[in-house]
């Protein structure tokens, strides 16, 4: 089942496993059961440590992971290839007695979590953000025997799709009951948990030479360039990676040809760790004041000072901001085509925006949903030619320009969109069950009063990188930049980092 050079590969994962794992398989005579099957016993074939149990287990395929005297409350509902073949390899490592990489604090943490706590997490196989989600909480099962989880391949069971409503992933329950959605690291599921630092955890934090705000492109590229000076650095990140974790393929990142996001910011997270950066996650600043030292407040209480500071907020997904959109996110309205995009197979689906990424989108979409609508406002399609000629050989995409979105219809979820024809100032009606909104971004700089902004909310920088404010600096995309993209925000970060130290030595 699995291709040459993937076994080649996964051989080398197996002679680290250090002690033995039972899979127990609960199979019927379905092709999924089949094909789960065929892979467990070429898994237990490559290996002398894994064995074969046939078991009755909740749901019909799945397969639990545990040791020969303990359940360990990890189980794959489902095949788990793809995007999640990586979460079953660590998880035969780490049952197999392997640590997982966490840190002391974070494994003490989950220890200490008291009662029973069951997920389950409702996954696809092309999802990028969902291999985080599944390898977090099988993480937690490893280290807790009062924790267990069960990854559930939406595509394997979707009438349980179906009767839970559930129109994006990852969604996880939580003990029966809806937990969250979307990507979760293993800090931010406990956070939920109420085991994340409090402002007390900062009360002892010496000021800095350069604190940088936001953990992107930008703010990595920042915080390395500082500390590669010798002084002191920290990073305040609320989402490490920010943005680039929820992009799949990365193709103009010079001297890569080819890369994808949680890639890439592995990367990026591996090389600020060298550094000895002080790495502060799950953290969201909400006030900037400039006193003798610049102080960052954080949403906890907690106060941070620095000689000086470096916003490199990024930016998020902008909102279409009509009647339906917040109500049914999640139930039919969704912004990540690659993660949600199998959930709507078969159905009829809308894509707001007509710039590469709404098409990128449409073209994605049209390979698995049954019909793409693409509503842009502007009078044609602002996309690469390549693209737009790409998109009108699809035989299931409708484009209707001069069309402004008035409101996403439904009742418990998605049942259709209205739009008016600026040409002629009708209005419209589609029956569909699905909108993905690709209309650019808005930089995360709200918070700040003191520091310059355009009418854009982006903060305006000198070549320097700069700021209105002394000691202040900003790069990345929640600048007033021409270009929003990761190779600029590497070098921004640098050229702020840079100006940054100019800037103290001088003063």
């Amino acid at each position: 089942m699995l291709e040459a050079a993937i076994k080649q590969q996964l051989d080398q994962y197996l002679q680290l496993m250090e002690g033995d794992v039972v899979l127990r398989v609960s199979a019927g005579e379905d092709k999924v059961s089949n094909e789960m099957l065929e892979l467990v016993n070429e898994l237990a074939s490559m290996s002398s440590r894994i064995s074969v149990e046939r078991a009755t287990l909740e749901r019909t395929p799945s397969f639990s992971v545990n040791r020969p005297s303990e359940e360990t409350g990890i189980v794959f509902a489902g095949i788990p290839l793809g995007h999640e073949f990586t979460s079953l390899v660590l998880a035969l490592l780490q049952v197999s007695g392997r640590a997982p990489k966490v840190d002391a604090d974070t494994i003490k943490q989950i220890q200490n979590i008291e009662g029973t706590y069951h997920f389950e997490s409702y996954i696809s196989l092309s999802c990028h953000n969902c291999p985080d989600v599944v390898q977090a909480l099988n993480v937690m099962s490893v280290l807790n025997p009062n924790i267990t989880h069960t990854m559930i391949d939406g595509a394997a069971f979707k009438d349980e799709v179906e009767v839970k409503e559930i129109m994006a992933v990852p969604t996880v329950f939580l003990n029966g009951e809806s937990f969250g959605n979307g990507r979760m690291s293993l800090e931010e599921i406990l956070a939920k948990l109420g085991t994340g630092p409090d402002a007390s955890a900062f009360s002892d934090k010496d000021p800095y030479d350069v604190l940088v705000v936001g953990g992107g492109p930008a703010g990595a590229s920042a915080a390395v360039y500082a500390a590669r000076k010798g002084i002191r650095t920290g990073i305040i990140a609320e989402r490490f990676g920010g943005q680039v974790m929820d992009t799949m393929g990365i193709e103009n990142f010079i001297g890569t040809a080819y890369t994808e996001g949680p890639k890439l910011v592995a990367s990026l997270e591996e090389h600020v760790k060298e550094y000895g950066i002080d790495v502060m996650n799950l953290q969201r600043a909400k006030r900037l004041e400039k006193n003798d030292l610049v102080e960052i407040e954080l949403e906890n209480g907690a106060v941070l000072k620095s000689k000086s500071v470096i916003l490199s907020t990024g930016a998020r997904w902008r909102n279409v901001n009509v009647p339906g959109e917040a109500e049914f996110k999640n139930k039919g309205v969704a912004y990540c085509p690659h993660c949600d995009g199998p959930l709507f197979e078969g159905k009829r689906v809308a894509v707001i925006g007509g710039g590469n990424s709404g098409i990128e989108a449409a073209i994605d979409l049209a390979g698995i949903v049954k019909h793409v609508t693409v509503l842009e406002f502007a009078s044609e399609l602002k996309a690469d030619q390549v693209l737009q000629d790409r998109l009108h050989s699809l035989p299931n995409v409708t484009v209707i320009t001069n069309a402004q979105t008035t409101e996403i219809t439904g009742t418990d979820k998605v049942n259709g969109i209205s739009y008016v024809s600026r040409e002629t100032n009708e209005s419209h009606h589609v029956e569909l069950e699905g909108v993905f909104v690709q209309i650019g971004l808005v930089p995360n700089t709200d918070w700040l009063d003191s520091v310059e902004r355009n009418n854009f909310g982006e903060i305006v920088v000198d070549r320097h990188g700069a700021t209105n404010v002394p000691g202040v600096f900003a790069a990345g995309d929640c600048t007033n930049s021409a270009y929003k993209q990761i190779i600029i925000s590497m070098g921004s970060g640098a050229t702020a980092a840079l100006g940054a130290f100019d800037y103290m030595i001088r003063n």
